[in-house]
């Protein structure tokens, strides 16, 4: 009989995630409404204004490559579109009537969302947002495979 391996950091953030995400979007399922969370931080920027891939992707930090999958899945049900910029290469990504139409459905569930986060953060012994900030930060000054380099030039397993 073998001992269960405990689950480490990523995997548990995984989790973490996939637990969060999986509710909302069954929340969003019982609306009948074409979204996904990963939309969520691409509709609130496109709600104030018009943007470029490359802004979008800079504003929510993650990759060009990213973000244009996520603007590809939802070009396809319709949610946004775009338009020439000053540049041919780059193209200006807004909300179609029918993405600022599900925008205004979804809104009391991204309000109720932010509360039932903070209401989750009161309920932990430290606030998550915050130690993930910070792990974020530690991260930018020395790369977890740095972190990882340096444990193996240290310590033999």
């Amino acid at each position: 009989m073998s001992a269960s391996l405990p689950a480490g950091l990523g995997t548990k953030l995984r989790q973490l995630i996939t637990r969060l995400d999986g509710d909302v979007q069954q929340l969003y399922g019982e609306m009948n409404a074409p979204f996904r969370p990963r939309f969520y931080p691409v509709v609130r920027l496109l709600l104030l204004k018009p943007q470029t891939v490359n802004s979008i992707a800079a504003q929510v930090g993650v990759s060009q490559p990213a973000i244009t999958q996520t603007l590809g899945e939802m070009r396809k049900i319709g949610l946004i579109a775009a338009k020439p910029g000053s540049d041919r290469r780059k193209q200006i990504i807004h909300l179609t009537r029918k993405g600022e139409s599900v925008a205004e459905k979804l809104q009391p569930v991204w309000n109720a969302t932010h509360r039932a986060a903070a209401g989750l953060y009161a309920d932990l012994a430290a606030r998550l947002g915050e130690i993930v900030d910070q792990a974020l930060a530690a991260l930018d000054e020395r790369p977890f495979k740095e972190r990882i380099r340096i444990q193996l030039s240290t310590k033999k397993s």
